[in-house]
């Protein structure tokens, strides 16, 4: 299956609200720092969601000047975006989700090297939403009925087979998905062309404000359970030729995500590179920050994706993994 479009239509809204992203955390060029770094400055694609907020954090703070590291953004909807930059070198290093990386490099299309993990699942992060009368009571329910998403064979359609299936359902994605972009979700839900929908925050908030949705189940227990949802990489050239560079970044990200978790500090940090609303950033399930990149945890997405069909082989993923804490 293709790799993950994630949350590719919402994002291209959030980007025409996106300050221009040529940010920086301090002055310099390519040449190597005094700090000792192969490059002084890197380019970086993030997505402007709470699931990127570490890179700002970090230039806000200054967590990367004080490494010696100027680190420039570019905005990206994902991994289908943002790895061919990586490929073409428009980007050292980029922002995307798990399934994409690991389908990427799984495929042999590219040699890829995950540096950081960004986010985490949590409870409600991401979730089967209906409307507020539906007969629709429980997972079993979802069994040949219409479902909302942003696309077929992604990061969202494998964590609903995931969790569907301790409750014996299986989804048809050729029959049984409608898909749309995130914002047209609640409309497909309301004038009842699908009968649930997925969306990932800050829709499953916005929506069931709207509407009055219900989730009828989210991701955030069984296999998916503190799922690695997604992480900053770069290509394996990148990684072996500047490896003080890649762990200048890593560090300074680690400083930033211990504080991310706290929402005074995103609600500060977000409307520096997004659109939303810091009232917003207020009330929405926030996603985990992990604080370390471990290759077992990493390996969970892995084998959920060799379980329903996403990966025609196991796939290792340590070789991938650039651990640190």
């Amino acid at each position: 299956m293709r790799f993950a479009k994630e949350r590719r239509a919402w994002l291209a809204g959030a980007v025409a609200g996106t300050l221009a992203l040529s940010l920086t955390a301090c002055g310099g060029g390519e040449e190597a720092s005094a700090n000792g770094l192969e490059q002084s400055e890197i380019t970086v694609g993030v997505m402007p969601i709470t699931e990127g907020a570490g890179i700002q954090i970090a230039i806000s703070r200054g967590f990367f000047k004080a490494e010696g590291l100027t680190v420039k953004l570019r905005t990206v909807t994902g991994a289908a975006e943002a790895l061919p930059q990586l490929k073409g070198g428009q980007l050292d290093i980029a922002h995307g989700g798990h399934v994409g990386i690991i389908q990427a490099q799984a495929d042999g299309a590219y040699k890829l090297r995950i540096v950081a993990e960004a986010s985490s699942m949590t409870k409600n992060l991401n979730g089967v939403l209906v409307a507020k009368d539906s007969s629709i009571k429980t997972p079993q329910d979802l069994a040949g009925k219409k479902i909302g998403t942003n696309a077929r064979g992604n990061q969202n359609s494998l964590l609903l087979h995931a969790t569907l299936q301790p409750y014996g359902v299986k989804v048809n994605e050729d029959k049984d998905v409608v898909v749309a972009p995130f914002p047209n979700q609640e409309q497909l839900l309301k004038s009842d062309k699908v009968d649930a929908i997925i969306v990932p925050e800050p829709f499953v908030t916005q929506i069931q404000q709207s509407i009055g949705a219900r989730i009828l189940t989210d991701f955030s227990s069984g296999p998916t359970k503190d799922f690695p949802i997604t992480g900053f990489a770069s290509t394996e050239e990148f990684a072996t030729k500047n490896p003080k560079t890649v762990a200048a970044f890593q560090r300074a990200l680690v400083k930033a995500q211990a504080l991310a978790g706290d929402r005074s500090v995103l609600q500060e940090a977000m409307p520096k590179f997004t659109k939303m609303d810091p009232k917003l950033v207020g009330v929405i399930n926030l996603n985990g920050f992990p604080t370390s990149t471990n290759a077992t945890r990493i390996q969970r997405v892995a084998d959920v994706m060799r379980q329903f069909g996403y990966l025609k082989q196991p796939f290792d993923v340590k070789p991938l993994v650039l651990q640190n804490g």
